[in-house]
């Protein structure tokens, strides 16, 4: 049998010519989840002498082909939670921790706060949120069955209402009680392509692309949505691309439904959000 240490090499150089950003990472983890160890427990392995996992070159070719190491591991990890994902969903990233820690923030200084997250995909901001705000009322929407069928699976156990739906419409029977509505929709261009085959080949179409050239029909749609939902001063925060900021920042200040529009950077320093409250202006169906 080969050594972990060893077979670590190789698997880190194998996923490194493959141009996987992570090599060395990627594979200790899949040496981790094949042996139901942390990343330190593999390394220590390593280290004494210990024998690598039976399959493990496999689920290393796997990964060399570019496909998802959350889809090969079942799990994704976002702040506090670890997420089932796999096949149909999207994989959430680090940068949108910042746009959930914004609707932590907004939500924790109120007593009981109603919060929905539109578009919730594996239900990682309305899981954060429910988690990190025990008081708080979470409504999760997903339009897509296969999303929405490993939202349910993350979400149940947290208490958040899923519903199913465009959300467009969906809620309306609370139109105007809403604390917080936070949404990472979708927002590349269509006609832009991601340069990432992890991206590209395997997160779904529909949490992608925003449906117009500048990819803000489906942002502008979030915010449509939030101005319905959302009580007089309540919070609206939404992720979107670092070149959409200015765009949504103008288009959010000249709506009478907003005010104190805000943009706000990622942990990278890039303006990946913009957040807004609520004005006293009625819902009209607009």
């Amino acid at each position: 049998m080969e050594s972990l240490a060893s077979a670590l090499r190789e698997a880190t150089a194998t996923l490194r010519l493959a141009g996987v950003p992570s090599p060395g990472v990627d594979a200790e983890l899949l040496a981790a989840h094949l042996m139901r160890e942390n990343v330190g427990r593999v390394r220590a392995l390593a280290l004494i002498g210990a024998t690598a996992p039976e399959g493990y070159a496999d689920l290393v070719a796997e990964r060399a082909r570019r496909v998802p190491l959350q889809h090969i591991t079942g799990v994704a990890y976002f702040r506090g939670l670890e997420l089932a994902v796999g096949p149909g969903v999207f994989i959430p990233r680090p940068e949108t921790e910042t746009v959930a820690q914004l609707a932590i923030d907004a939500a924790r200084a109120l007593d009981a706060p109603r919060v929905a997250d539109l578009g919730t995909g594996s239900g990682a901001i309305a899981g954060s949120i429910a988690q990190e705000v025990p008081a708080a009322e979470v409504f999760a929407v997903e339009l897509s069955e296969l999303a929405r069928a490993w939202a349910a699976r993350n979400l149940s156990p947290l208490g958040v209402t899923l519903v199913a739906g465009d959300y467009t419409d969906a809620l309306s029977e609370l139109n105007g009680t809403f604390d917080v509505v936070v949404s990472n929709p979708p927002y590349i261009p269509t006609e832009a392509v991601p340069r990432e085959p992890e991206v590209a080949e395997h997160d779904p179409e529909m949490a992608l692309y925003g449906g117009s050239a500048d990819g803000l029909r489906l942002p502008l749609a979030a915010a449509r949505a939030a101005a319905r939902l959302l009580r007089e001063g309540g919070y609206f925060v939404m992720e979107h691309a670092e070149v959409q900021a200015p765009a949504l920042a103008r288009i959010l200040t000249e709506d009478r439904f907003w005010s104190s529009v805000r943009t706000h950077p990622d942990l990278s320093g890039r303006d990946r959000a913009t957040s807004a409250i609520r004005t006293d202006v009625p819902w009209n169906g607009r």
